[in-house]
């Protein structure tokens, strides 16, 4: 028997928990929660005897990693993994995996809320625009982009895409219109939506210059990662430009600053993309559900350690 423990100090939703209880005890292992913990050294003390772990956004460095004896698997129930150290879980012999395309569609639906939101001037009164017709660039074109792209075309948007790793032939298999630099998605984009991962490379990539390509009244969109906005930049570069306007589930760290651009600025109180009942429960029991192929067959498909 296999002990698996569920971390989350933003809890799972009640369904999503039943889903995963059901899936570790189906496969003969045991169940621990952790839920809503306020202090590390809880963390530290639940997973010293656990085989595999399932946790949100929770941060898993090497001194989690460290106190995990047992520790063979943890997997990240969402997209993205940047909280987790994979170096230094790879080098205690520990995999780890994600969950992706679970919470693609929440993140694709909350896009077009932010935009139809935004469009309509927040529901003021004043006459607003449509989105039909407008160009719309996805920089990346992973799960959560190739969602937007979809529920983009109800709206009968012009959609297209720039991804580095994605060649252009399957972007363009999606029906949606490939160019070869992100510059050129910027300067042809009249709203364009941010896709890309939190890494050493895209860390404050966007920026000054990139963003400034957009044509007259573009308006950016970040469902991605905060950490991916060059802030002191965009900030300048929303003073220079009183026709752009700065959407996003991420709460910027200088919120207070950005806020004073008023309705050319708006960010939700917390971070909303996966925060709907059906991708909590998609992304949790996805979870288990990997957990207990790796103990029963060693899959491990979604590992992204290697």
């Amino acid at each position: 028997m296999k002990k698996i423990l569920v971390a989350t100090a933003k809890p799972f939703a009640t369904l999503a928990v039943e889903g995963i209880k059901k899936e570790v005890k189906d496969a003969g292992n045991e169940l621990v929660l952790l839920e809503k913990y306020a202090d590390r050294s809880q963390l530290l003390e639940a997973v010293a005897d656990a085989d595999a772990m399932i946790v949100r956004s929770d941060k898993i460095d090497a001194e989690v990693l460290d106190a995990a004896k047992n520790l063979k698997l943890v997997v990240r129930a969402g997209a993205g993994y940047d909280t987790i150290d994979l170096a230094h879980a790879k080098s205690n012999g520990v995999i780890v995996e994600n969950t992706p395309g679970q919470n693609a569609n929440a993140v694709a639906e909350l896009v077009f809320g932010l935009l139809v939101y935004t469009v309509r001037n927040f529901y003021n009164g004043k006459p607003g625009t449509e989105l039909k017709d407008k160009r719309l660039g996805l920089l990346a074109f992973g799960n959560v982009a190739r969602n937007v792209a979809r529920v983009a075309k109800g709206f009968d948007m012009k959609v297209s895409a720039y991804d580095e790793f994605c060649p252009a032939v399957n972007i363009e298999t999606a029906g949606v219109r490939a160019y070869k630099t992100k510059e050129e998605l910027f300067r042809n984009s009249d709203v364009v939506s941010l896709h890309i991962p939190a890494t050493p490379e895209t860390i404050g990539s966007i920026d000054y210059k990139l963003v400034n390509l957009m044509p007259e009244g573009g308006i950016l969109v970040n469902a991605a990662r905060k950490e991916i906005i060059n802030e002191p930049e965009l900030l300048k570069l929303l003073a220079d430009r009183p026709d752009l306007k700065y959407i996003t589930d991420l709460k910027p760290d200088a919120l207070a600053e950005f806020e004073k651009f008023g309705d050319r600025f708006f960010t939700t109180p917390k971070k909303m993309g996966a925060q709907t009942a059906e991708a909590n429960i998609n992304a949790g029991v996805a979870a288990a559900q990997q957990i207990n192929a790796f103990f029963k067959d060693g899959i491990v498909k979604f590992q992204v350690n290697k």
